[in-house]
């Protein structure tokens, strides 16, 4: 049987914390594994973490990608899910990714949008179509595939065994998913699916600095993969590795 494990990096966001892990404890299709990983909070996440059953992690390199990272080298699962501490998933989300993938062996990532859940309607639909809808459609015509979208996605236990050690997975200043995205080699395909949707907290609208910095991030996050990551470059790569397989 497939086994799940979901992957939640979190920093002091113990009230966040305790509503995505009560999502999760109220799926129809239960995850065999909820790794909270623990990115030296100074707040009671620890211990919301613990009392929900949750496997705990430490990691003390502050930064999305450092925690992120580390979840996945701790999950044991076939497929690794993730989410972040302000998702909330719908009751079905595992057992709607978990059914594609089943269905679909040729596919080895799924991800799904989010919906703003915490701001007034004007902010959360610039967020969906501006903001997350500029994001799937610019950089997925960069990569020629659906990007992939941290706060909701899940990816096959190979995936992460691939480039695991080729992500900068150090740095806390680049966007893990899109780092992530442009690692990938071009046998392995993602599905963008728009009905996996989880909420999602509208926390990066809360000040200027805060969308400067993540425009900063893609920026960086871009111009570390340098001319290998290039547009015209991943898609010849696509191009070349599509001839193979239909040869």
């Amino acid at each position: 049987m497939t086994r799940v494990s979901v992957v939640i990096p979190c920093y002091n966001d113990a009230p966040f914390l305790e509503v995505v892990l009560a999502a999760l404890a109220a799926q129809t299709r239960p995850a065999d594994e909820v790794i909270v990983v623990d990115n030296a909070s100074t707040d009671a996440s620890a211990r919301v973490a613990r009392a929900a059953g949750a496997v705990l992690v430490s990691e003390p390199r502050h930064g999305i990608w450092p925690a992120a990272a580390t979840g996945y080298d701790a999950a044991s699962g076939d497929l690794i899910a993730r989410l972040d501490a302000d998702s909330v998933p719908p009751p079905d989300w595992i057992a709607h990714f978990e059914t594609i993938l089943t269905r679909a062996p040729l596919v080895d990532v799924v991800t799904g949008p989010g919906d703003f859940y915490d701001c007034p309607r004007l902010v959360a639909a610039l967020g969906r179509f501006v903001y997350l809808g500029g994001y799937f459609r610019l950089i997925g015509l960069w990569l020629a595939q659906p990007p992939i979208f941290g706060s909701n996605f899940v990816m096959r236990r190979a995936v992460w065994a691939e480039v695991r050690t080729l992500v900068h997975r150090e740095r806390d200043d680049v966007h893990d998913d899109l780092d992530l995205s442009l690692h990938l080699p071009p046998s392995m395909s993602v599905r963008f699916d728009p009905a996996l949707r989880v909420g999602i907290s509208a926390r990066p609208f809360d000040t200027w600095r805060g969308i400067a910095r993540r425009l900063e991030w893609a920026y960086r996050t871009l111009a570390l993969h340098g001319p290998a990551g290039s547009p015209w470059r991943l898609r010849s790569a696509r191009r070349t590795w599509s001839r193979r397989i239909r040869a």
